[in-house]
């Protein structure tokens, strides 16, 4: 590795940026991994994708709430999704102002074309995990301390002791 890596020799002062970067390249070697076998998938349809193919129809604000992540991007995502025809969304028999969003014939087709290539990400992902000394963990644990406290109320913490400087 490289002496001159900023982000790497910062320590723990960049860990927002470790992480975003670590997310960028594993989002990009999936979408070359989809590229390179001639499927248009985005990566950032698995979660609301896979979601759907666990529970079958779901609202946005459902799948959110499972993947802990905003609504907005769920959203996003199942527009996209929509447009690619992987999607359909439709009103809840049960309440007319939800809506719900279940794979189409070819959503489901395309799962199935997927479903190898994911197992082999499930398998990569273990073997990575368990190369890299069990992150998995470790991120479980991060993942519960900002649910304990948000770096956001830390830092607040941290700057409204006396003698911290707020300009």
């Amino acid at each position: 590795m490289s002496n001159d890596d900023f982000n790497r020799n910062a320590g723990s002062s960049t860990l927002g940026a470790r992480l975003r970067r670590l997310s960028e390249q594993i989002d990009r070697d999936a979408t070359r991994v989809y590229a390179a076998r001639g499927i248009v998938f985005e990566q950032r349809w698995f979660g609301p994708l896979n979601q759907i193919v666990q529970n079958g129809p779901m609202a946005i604000g459902e799948i959110a709430e499972k993947l802990r992540i905003t609504h907005v991007s769920v959203s996003q995502a199942a527009r996209s999704l929509e447009a690619a025809g992987l999607i359909a969304s439709y009103a809840d028999a049960a309440d007319g102002r939800r809506r719900l969003l279940a794979l189409t014939s070819e959503g489901q087709a395309r799962v199935r074309e997927l479903a190898p290539i994911w197992a082999a990400f499930d398998t990569a992902a273990t073997a990575l995990d368990e190369e890299a000394g069990s992150v998995v963990p470790a991120l479980n644990r991060l993942d519960d301390a900002l649910a304990d406290l948000s770096l956001f109320d830390r830092v607040s913490e941290l700057l409204d002791r006396p003698g911290i400087s707020n300009r």
